[in-house]
């Protein structure tokens, strides 16, 4: 390691932050803890004692939904391409309408079962073994790259430190394994206030002193379009009209993919009431403004004259470019404090899922809910080592791409989750069809167009180009209407919850 290439204050600073969340992810398990009877019980190690209010779910909630890699890839997206990189704005509003129609009653549903997980939901409705493990693995599956996501996120804030080799991130990812295992979602819980009370100090700090070192907001936008006139293509400060069908279909799509993941339904099922979510998804719209600010950065960069190899090295570039040693140190903590928040909660919501919908079901039924946390515990350690093995031995655009599948992925298991909900109509062989068609479907759509979130099909002459994970969606749901008249409910119908 060059010794000279790293920045010593703004890595003295990042450290002491960094220690200061490890200390509260330790002592999290003594946090709001349950009674020392139920202390190694799934509930309160994945789910924190199902105990969370209105501020801890806010929190928690927005800390694993805005993840680190989102402060990082929204305004590297924003300035690789302009306009079109806002699709995450809308999309983050359209996600609160279906949060409050939807996860109260999913909420009721998984409380007054006792289910931990979103396949728990589907088995206690349907009975079907077969549904209950593809919903598991999409979601297993699905999570798996995200997590290495948020690595990669922290990734990048340590190289801006003036840091190079591995051993940074694998202490980072020994802390985090480690006060994970120790106490569960109270860790991700806790540090999230401190978390996202950093984040809007960078943010809100960024928006102010970035633009009136530039020469105003005025400045950022000519600088941000005269690059984007230069580039040409598809880029530029507004959507062109080719873009509207596939920014519209993408931001719909990933709002109705975003709380079908295992980390946010994790947060969901934590909350102590129903009415905690329906206020969450009254108050969470804050941080799509908060979201909206960050997006900024990615023109700023181009005011600043910020270069940059990748576009991910965007924001520390910015920041090191821009404030003193001290703040960009505090910033590049927030942001590696960022992605500890989703890794844990997304390592619990896998180790659920592999634990209640894997091992329960075909490896050990008689288990005990103390066994479940123990198998739980040990799983969310392989997980989170699988992540950093994937980041570590392959191209951390494998991560991406299979990140971009992860949310077509994910979006298929809407249905067979959500439609038992408010109808008792469809069967479980006729969700597994639909299923299994949209996630072939949308898989196949997704490698013909080298992995990219949006497929172009042609009707009449006519070009349209539309989010893949809401066409494979499309074909899920005919399938599942067209299977459930053939065959019908089968031989165990929906059931009341």
């Amino acid at each position: 390691m060059d010794t000279n290439n790293i920045h010593w204050s703004a890595l003295w600073v990042f450290i002491f932050f960094f220690v200061l969340v490890t200390v509260m992810g330790f002592w999290a398990s003594k946090w709001q803890a349950g009674p020392k009877h139920k202390g190694a019980h799934l509930d309160e190690w994945g789910l924190g004692g199902r105990n969370f209010g209105t501020w801890i779910t806010w929190f928690l909630v927005g800390g694993d939904f805005y993840t680190a890699y989102t402060v990082i890839a929204v305004p590297a997206l924003v300035y690789a391409v302009g306009a079109y990189g806002f699709f995450a704005l809308p999309y983050t509003i359209l996600v609160y309408p279906i949060v409050f129609v939807i996860m109260p009653k999913l909420w009721h549903a998984a409380h007054k079962a006792g289910h931990v997980t979103a396949a728990d939901v589907v088995w206690g409705r349907y009975k079907s073994r077969p549904l209950e493990f593809a919903i598991a693995l999409t979601g297993v599956v699905a999570t798996m790259p995200y997590i290495a996501l948020q690595l990669i996120g922290m990734e990048v804030v340590i190289k801006a430190l003036g840091l190079t080799g591995e051993l940074p991130l694998l202490a980072a990812f020994v802390i985090l394994a480690l006060y994970t295992y120790s106490a569960g979602l109270r860790a991700p819980a806790l540090i999230a206030f401190v978390k996202d009370l950093m984040i809007y100090i960078v943010v809100l700090a960024a928006v102010i002193i970035v633009p009136a070192k530039l020469g105003g907001y005025g400045a950022v936008f000519s600088s941000a379009r005269d690059a984007f006139a230069a580039k040409g293509g598809a880029t530029g400060l507004t959507l062109k009209p080719t873009q509207f069908l596939p920014f519209a279909t993408l931001a719909l799509g990933s709002a109705m993919a975003a709380f079908m993941y295992p980390h946010t339904l994790t947060g969901i099922f934590a909350a102590k009431d129903a009415n905690t979510i329906r206020k969450n998804a009254v108050f969470l719209p804050a941080y799509t403004v908060l979201l909206g600010l960050i997006a900024l950065l990615g023109f700023m960069a181009y005011a600043a004259g910020i270069k940059v190899q990748t576009n991910n090295d965007v924001v520390p570039a910015l920041f090191n470019g821009l404030f003193p040693g001290w703040f960009a140190g505090f910033a590049f903590a927030a942001i590696a404090i960022g992605a500890l928040v989703p890794a844990a909660v997304m390592s619990i919501g896998a180790s659920n899922l592999f634990t209640r919908n894997f091992w329960k079901p075909y490896v050990n039924p008689n288990i005990n809910p103390e066994g479940e946390a123990k198998v739980a515990k040990i799983v969310s350690l392989v997980v989170k080592f699988g992540a950093l093995i994937f980041i570590l031995f392959l191209p951390t655009k494998f991560a991406l791409d299979l990140q971009l599948l992860g949310g077509v992925w994910i979006l298929q298991t809407f249905p067979a989750l959500v439609f038992g909900l408010f109808v008792g109509w469809f069967g479980a062989r006729a969700l597994l069809c639909g299923w299994a068609v949209g996630i072939v479907g949308g898989s196949w759509m997704a490698f013909a167009d080298g992995i990219k979130p949006v497929h172009t099909f042609v009707v009449g002459g006519d070009s349209y180009t539309m989010y893949t994970g809401l066409i494979a969606l499309a074909l899920n749901i005919v399938v599942a209407v067209i299977a459930n008249l053939v065959l019908g409910k089968g031989s165990q119908p929906a059931l009341k919850q």
